[in-house]
């Protein structure tokens, strides 16, 4: 994807990704410029009437009651920034700033917002020109939106805070400026905030959606490859496809559950190994690999959950106030003959700012706890799979022990097993709710949803889960290793012990895994994996 274009309605998690991670230029569509337009005309008619209006001529917060003098309206949006920029810790990862600011910039371009067209013209110039604000990772609350974040992440438009310049290290790429040194790099002047536009920019949930929606891809491809690796090691073990028969999902038909069932016949579609023991006297496998549809599957249907709040909240305007064509926006038991009613059919009543919590992110903060828990269970059921193909007491008598040609004096993958289960524990940890409560602004804020801890507690469980299917992968290869060699693999499940077989050779004797570990772990978090089974398959995985 080379350019992805903003239109307020439309912004996906695909878009976001190749915003974030690929480098995607941005644009702006003629309609979408024109109700910013429009919006930002409004509060100008709110500035003519000197009505008291909360976020163009008031404090914030607690200070909500302090009115403030015209004259000292952009200097309070210049203070908004500055004071809310307090935020600590570990740096943001470029790609999570990115996708913050294509989804800020995609709520804006809404026209609900009251923001100038130039500084959204300077937000897509920060984009297309690799010009990156640094940001703290910890600060969000989740409810008046991601303010601190968002804070550093727009300060730069004045010309302050910090940024890093994309490109070529031998020609200034890579640097780390000032705000206004960035700018200058990248050919732009700071600019001058004026009324509502400071709020505008920091109140919204753009740093959780912007993760939520890199969360749902890779969470999308981590259940992908799960089917993989469950299905190698549901061959190597000499376990039942039964289980993924068309007839028992069709009897219970969660959608996630048809799509695992429906990969799993894929992935070993024409496999020798899988026919050779059809008619074997095992009446049931482990619920590891039994019930790797149900399980798989209900982890597929909590990022579908995901996807939906997230696809929605793309598309929404989630600061406060929001400003709207005052026509369009019905008083409560309002008589048309008011002459509220009247100002308006007059046209001399020309906007309705109303105050209101679309910053709150609790239906982002929810799913994405969810998805942690789902995640750790796929992670939990891959590790219990893990031990199938190692343990004595429960594998096959094909394998040997810990799946080394001599075990006792040489201990194979027994360790990568013990990585998994830490792996597994770890995401437990991190599997309590972040969606808590600590009131703040003077208890005027007295309950916030923390949905922006709920997506980095949500990434990391997803990166150790990662690791952990790829350990999978790895044992599952070197299970193949044992099984009659005159046996032919499924077409996937062949194409996935290839791909691990270029990357790490069969351990022949004791070394150190943690390299490849890591290795296996890309595999599956970069999809190659995923694409290089997809290349063997008719059809592509689910």
């Amino acid at each position: 994807m080379s350019e992805v274009v903003l239109d307020g309605e439309s912004l996906t998690p695909a878009d976001v990704v190749a915003v974030a991670r690929e480098g995607a230029a941005v644009s702006i569509t003629g309609d979408a410029r024109e109700a910013v337009r429009a919006s930002r005309e409004r509060v100008d008619d709110v500035l003519a009437s000197d009505e008291g209006v909360y976020g163009v001529n008031t404090g914030f917060g607690e200070l909500v009651d302090e009115r403030i003098p015209r004259e000292d309206v952009e200097t309070l949006q210049t203070n908004l920034l500055r004071s809310h920029s307090a935020g600590a810790g570990e740096e943001l990862p470029a790609e999570a700033v990115r996708a913050m600011l294509v989804a800020r910039v995609n709520a804006l371009v809404k026209g609900y917002s009251g923001i100038r067209e130039v500084v959204v013209d300077h937000l897509v110039a920060m984009l297309n020109e690799g010009v990156t604000p640094v940001v703290p990772r910890t600060g969000s609350l989740g409810a008046s939106g991601d303010l601190a974040p968002l804070a550093h992440a727009t300060i730069v438009l004045i010309g302050e805070g910090v940024a890093e310049i994309e490109g070529d290290s031998d020609n200034g790429g890579g640097e780390r400026l000032s705000g206004e040194e960035a700018f200058a790099r990248a050919g732009l002047e700071p600019l001058t905030l004026r009324a509502k536009e400071g709020l505008a920019l920091i109140n919204g949930t753009q740093l959780s959606v912007g993760l939520g929606a890199l969360l749902v891809a890779d969470a999308e491809r981590l259940v992908r490859a799960a089917d993989v690796a469950g299905a190698l090691t549901t061959e190597v073990t000499m376990s039942s496809t039964v289980p993924s028969h068309p007839a028992i999902q069709a009897a219970r038909p969660h959608d996630g559950q048809l799509e695992s069932a429906a990969n799993v016949r894929r992935l070993t579609a024409d496999s020798e190994i899988v026919e050779s023991h059809r008619n074997c006297d095992r009446v049931q496998d482990a619920y590891s690999t039994r019930c790797l549809p149900q399980v798989h599957g209900a982890v597929r249907d909590a990022v579908a959950h995901l996807r939906e709040a997230v696809e929605t909240e793309l598309n929404s305007a989630t600061d406060n106030p929001l400003v709207f064509a005052r026509d369009t926006v019905a008083e409560p038991g309002e008589d048309p003959g008011t002459s509220a009613a009247a100002a308006r059919a007059s046209g001399t009543d020309r906007a309705a700012v109303l105050s209101g919590g679309n910053f709150h992110g609790a239906p982002l903060a929810h799913r994405l706890d969810y998805l942690a828990a789902a995640l750790t269970d796929l992670a939990a059921v891959s590790e219990r799979r893990v031990d199938r193909m190692l343990n004595p007491n429960t594998q096959e008598p094909h394998l040997p022990p810990f799946l080394t040609p001599d075990p006792g004096v040489r201990s194979g993958y027994m360790i990568a097993q013990y990585t998994a289960a830490a792996l597994v524990n770890e995401c437990r940890g991190n599997g309590r709710p972040a969606t808590d409560n600590t009131p703040v602004s003077g208890n005027q804020e007295d309950h916030v949803s923390m949905s922006a801890t709920s997506a980095f507690q949500t990434r990391d469980v997803a990166e150790r889960t990662g690791r952990v299917l790829g350990i999978e992968l790895l044992c599952g290869a070197q299970a193949a290793e044992f099984v009659d060699e005159e046996l032919t693999s499924g077409r996937g499940t062949g194409a996935a012990y290839e791909a691990v077989r270029e990357r790490v050779p069969p351990l022949d004797e004791d070394r150190p895994l943690a390299d490849e570990i890591e290795t296996a772990a890309d595999l599956v978090s970069s999809g190659t994996i995923e694409s290089r089974v997809n290349e063997a398959l008719d059809d592509p995985l689910l």
